[in-house]
């Protein structure tokens, strides 16, 4: 348990079973009657973000978020199967819990897992990653119609768009939060 004066950016508290991270708060002293906090909440599951306005010092229930780096070894049928670098101990997360991620995981790859009383909520890759384009159709010279880009095929198997000049099997860095083409990796 912790009060409203005890709010800070990045604590996770636990709202009616449902854990909400804190992105924003600031204390406010009106003139007339009593002070409140008024914040902004994103849902550590869904993203959903909301404002949310408490009395002060009102008790809050926090939640234990452990944040853990962990490298991503393979996939277990829909689930995949991450190490604890530290000591060594494995935990299975579903495939719905990494979402879109696996799109730009490679096995060995360094991640964090967000895990709540031994339950994994997310995991977050870095904000970019190297990735091999497996396979992409040769850019046409003077084909412009589409922007300059088209689709590549990622070792991964997930669909990017790409600029015309680039070809199988080059090495890319692409954004991980929305799957941007971010520049050549020389080897």
């Amino acid at each position: 348990m912790a009060t409203t004066n005890d709010l800070k950016n990045g604590l996770v508290l636990n709202l009616d079973g449902q854990l909400w991270s804190v992105t924003a708060f600031q204390h406010v002293k009106p003139g007339k009657g009593g002070a409140f906090v008024r914040t902004t909440l994103k849902h550590v599951l869904t993203g959903k973000v909301v404002d949310k306005t408490f009395n002060a010092g009102t008790k809050v229930e926090t939640a234990t978020v452990d944040r853990r780096n962990m490298t991503y070894l393979y996939k277990d049928g829909a689930d995949f199967v991450f190490m604890d670098g530290d000591t060594y101990d494995q935990i299975t997360v579903p495939a719905e819990t990494v979402g879109d991620n696996a799109n730009y995981m490679l096995e060995n790859t360094e991640v964090q897992v967000a895990v709540h009383e031994s339950e994994p909520l997310y995991v977050e890759l870095p904000t970019s990653v190297e990735l091999v384009v497996q396979h992409t159709d040769p850019g046409l010279q003077g084909d412009r119609s589409t922007g300059g880009t088209k689709p590549a095929t990622l070792e991964t198997g997930a669909e990017i768009q790409v600029p015309l000049f680039l070809s199988t099997g080059e090495k890319i860095k692409v954004d991980t939060r929305d799957g941007r083409y971010l520049g050549r990796v020389s080897s």
